[in-house]
């Protein structure tokens, strides 16, 4: 239960603030203790604050946090010279810059990318094993094993001071990640989380600040995560019911937010690379300055997948070329790309690969076909808005529904 007047967002934030500043100050070798820490004040202050809030709730939590660590230390008799009460003043910690601080510590290239990723999940976003398992289409066995060994490294390994830029990618595939999360939620009951969409804005914002950070890479990804950003309002109807991009109202998109992608994307067409956060946020402004569905340039969308593929090759490419494809040259192109690839294990069974066959099905008119694949991915969506999505899908094949 939250305190009054503080939204669930603002207790995910910060922790992400107190696990970076008391790294900072006990050390990031003692990132599990700095976890708990942060934790526990975070449960202290639901039990405490039922009726009133602290004059400085960030304040409050640090103290709890701070003297939490100190009291475990005394407890474990480690390293004599924190047990005297250290004062620190809260607000003069520079916390945006702890938390990107403590990102770039997360990439260290000596652990393997994945185990980053989970590393920053957890700790910075307080993301569940479940939910990064579903997100790296691993079990929460390994996800668990991962964390560990990224921990055991950190434990040994000194902590980097400043921002390292051979690590700015790793910290943009950990915003990215973040973002995504946040923009199609695994929690059964939250399809959209804008406040990790807005952390992770933010957190790229500061990063492009920084001039390491500043690289045609980081623009691209502020670009793209501007152009989903802008779309948030449509995307749900009254009910909270997920709408797709064709059933979506364009007149609510939130074209300050357009433009400034588009701005940020020209800043990224600097130098001569391109990443897959260029190609993404291409595709994106072609949704984003469509007048309407039918009028979308599906060819430009087509091509600008196969440039994804050979960037950064992926099955989830293919399934969402295809759709595009079906888009510009009819179901059946579509139906046969993903008919023609084979699949990992990991994609076949994933919700997402059966409602696109199924929908593709039921376009080319084989209502058996397209029976079968609604109903098992019905029976894997993770979240209730995604079921109520397919379970109408399955009405309208039952009713003889035909686009």
């Amino acid at each position: 239960m939250a305190a009054p007047a503080l939204p669930e967002h603002w207790f995910r934030h910060e922790l992400g603030r107190l696990v970076s500043i008391l790294s900072r100050r006990f050390g990031v070798h003692r990132l599990e203790l700095c976890e708990d820490a942060a934790q526990t004040a975070l449960l202290h202050a639901t039990r405490s604050w039922p009726s009133q809030l602290p004059d400085d709730p960030g304040a409050w939590l640090y103290r709890v946090a701070h003297n939490r660590v100190l009291d475990e230390l005394r407890r474990e008799k480690r390293d004599e010279r924190y047990h005297a009460e250290v004062r620190v003043d809260y607000a003069q910690q520079e916390v945006q810059d702890d938390v990107l601080r403590l990102l770039f510590v997360c990439a260290d290239p000596a652990i393997p990318a994945e185990s980053q990723l989970v590393l920053a999940l957890k700790t910075l976003c307080g993301f569940s094993t479940g939910e990064i398992a579903l997100r790296l289409f691993q079990s929460e066995e390994a996800v668990h094993k991962r964390l560990q060994r990224a921990r055991a490294r950190l434990r040994e390994h000194a902590e980097v001071q400043g921002i390292d830029p051979a690590r700015v990618h790793g910290v943009l595939h950990m915003l990215y990640l973040l973002f995504n999360e946040g923009y199609s939620s695994a929690q059964p009951d939250r399809v959209i989380r804008r406040e990790l969409c807005d952390e992770a804005l933010r957190l790229a914002l500061v990063l492009r600040d920084e001039p390491a950070g500043a690289v045609p890479e980081t623009d691209a990804l502020v670009a793209l995560m501007c152009f989903h950003a802008a779309r948030f309002d449509a995307r749900l109807d009254e009910m909270g019911g997920l709408l797709l991009l064709d059933e979506q109202d364009r007149a609510r998109w939130d074209r300050e937010l357009v433009e400034r992608g588009l701005a940020h994307l020209a800043r990224s067409a600097r130098g001569g690379t391109i990443s897959r956060y260029h190609a993404e946020a291409g595709i994106a402004a072609e949704h984003g300055l469509a007048p309407s569905y039918a009028e979308t340039d599906w060819e430009e969308i087509v091509r600008l997948y196969d440039v994804l593929e050979r960037i950064a090759p992926s099955p989830l490419n293919v399934l969402n070329r295809a759709i595009a494809l079906a888009e510009w040259q009819g179901p059946g192109a579509g139906l046969a790309a993903l008919e023609s690839f084979a699949a990992p294990s990991w994609l076949a069974s994933f919700y997402l690969w059966d409602a696109a066959l199924g929908e593709l099905h039921r376009r080319c008119g084989h209502r058996d076909r397209a029976r079968e694949h609604t109903q098992r991915a019905l029976a894997s969506a993770p979240t209730n808005a995604e079921k109520v999505l397919l379970e109408r899908r399955l009405r309208r094949l039952t009713d003889g529904y035909a686009r």
